[in-house]
């Protein structure tokens, strides 16, 4: 499982302009099963998302966000291996 932060080092009205092609962008990855979930920071700095597959494929993936295309945000890729879950949750296990 990965968790990726995604940080803006632009000011939100630049994020904006490339907000729907990201959301595109999130959707694909959703219909693809890799993406589980996802949404902004608050205070709104960036967003979160929850993936699951190989590092190699998210790292690639994440490279075609466009918000780094463009350079609006920084993205960090944190894989972490869940071993206690809450019930109903057991599907972010290992």
């Amino acid at each position: 499982m990965f968790i990726i932060s995604l940080t803006y080092k632009k000011p939100t009205e630049e994020a904006d302009k490339h907000m729907a092609a990201h959301m595109d962008w999130l959707k694909a990855h959703y219909a693809a099963g890799t993406f589980i979930a996802s949404g902004r920071k608050v205070p709104r700095t960036g967003g979160v998302i929850l993936a699951r597959g190989a590092r190699a494929e998210i790292e690639a993936l994440c490279a075609n966000d466009p918000f780094a295309v463009h350079g609006i945000a920084d993205l960090d890729i944190m894989e972490v291996n869940f071993t206690t879950t809450a019930e109903g949750f057991d599907g972010l296990k290992g």
